[in-house]
């Protein structure tokens, strides 16, 4: 039993092909596509809404030189939170609770912060590493600190991601196993522990949306420092 918890992260596969390639073609299928009409219709003009409203309030503390990176946070922003969303539906695979995954998003987007950084401003990105006014004695300690908090960002990136994600269905099933095992035991338990189900299912919704969020939000943060 404790085992068949965790089969739920694995990678599933059909004649040796990984479908993780699927799930993540997938919600670009799902978005609706612009037309070339003048109006357009409720659906469009709700994602034309929240694309604006989303991309203002995240590139409102960045420079003019960060707004280049518009298209690629609210892509980003949209992916995760569909696949995140996705995830929740039953017989589903959630491509987010895969670590790999994660750490092949993070990595990649936090290291051209940091170039950009290197190459625009190399001596305000190496400032970063020590603040002004330490004491003399205390400058290796804290470069070494501070690089090494650096090379943790990615890693605090991806691990933050896949953590709540997995809990999150992990306690899902829990939950429901216990309702179904109480229900012929005790029905008004099971009754309760039902309702605990179905609030802890708005609570991961809300968990998706904000993960997804929070990843693209702390990119930005980053984006900010080097720019």
């Amino acid at each position: 039993m404790t085992l068949s918890f965790f089969d739920q992260f694995m990678s599933p596969t059909y004649l040796g092909i990984p479908l993780i390639v699927l799930a993540l073609s997938l919600p670009w299928v799902l978005f609706p596509t612009p037309s070339s009409r003048w109006l357009n219709n409720r659906l469009l003009t709700l994602q034309g809404w929240f694309v604006n409203r989303f991309t203002q309030q995240l590139l409102l503390p960045l420079n003019p030189g960060g707004h280049k990176w518009a298209i690629l946070f609210t892509s980003l922003m949209l992916f995760l939170i569909t696949l995140n969303m996705l995830g929740l539906l039953p017989y589903t695979f959630t491509p987010t609770t895969q670590l790999s995954l994660n750490m092949g998003l993070a990595v990649p987007l936090w290291l051209a912060t940091v170039i950009i950084g290197m190459r625009n401003q190399p001596t305000i990105a190496l400032g970063h590493l020590l603040p002004e006014g330490t004491p003399t004695l205390l400058i290796p300690v804290l470069i070494i600190i501070e690089t090494i908090s650096l090379f943790i960002r990615p890693l605090a990136l991806g691990v933050r991601l896949t953590a709540n994600l997995t809990a999150g269905h992990l306690l899902i099933q829990l939950i429901a196993t216990a309702a179904f095992v109480l229900l012929p035991l005790m029905p008004t338990v099971a009754i309760l522990t039902v309702t605990l189900l179905f609030l802890l299912t708005l609570l991961e919704v809300a968990v998706a949306m904000i993960q997804a969020y929070v990843f693209v939000l702390l990119l930005s943060l980053y984006l900010q420092e080097n720019v």
